[in-house]
């Protein structure tokens, strides 16, 4: 059975932990690289991971884009939401049906 992880800044992640998912408060680029990295190598099917953090460590999100799993999937932190988790499902979706689902594949 896979396993669920939570990573972000303490306070975004912290009321993850009485759903029963694995927290990983992390504060910095390399942090979270080796975070992700151990993650992947663990048998974590789904990482949620803060978008202030994806954006911090966009460069090793980009491994996990084409992988089954892990599945890592932006959430917003408790600064708000950037709009790059939303940006990221959508782009995934076009990948996969090859029409932006929002714009019925219309350019924009």
């Amino acid at each position: 059975m896979y396993k669920i992880a939570v990573v972000g800044d303490y306070d975004s992640i912290y009321g993850f932990a009485t759903l029963g998912l694995d927290i990983c408060p992390v504060s910095g680029q390399e942090e979270i690289r080796k975070t992700l990295a151990r993650l992947a190598g663990e048998r974590y099917g789904i990482i949620y991971i803060t978008e202030a953090a994806a954006d911090a460590a966009a460069d090793e999100l980009e491994r996990y884009q084409e992988m089954t799993l892990p599945a890592v999937i932006r959430i917003p932190g408790v600064s708000g939401n950037t709009g790059s988790g939303v940006e990221g499902v959508r782009k995934t979706v076009e990948q996969a049906v090859g029409s932006d689902i929002l714009f019925g594949g219309v350019d924009k």
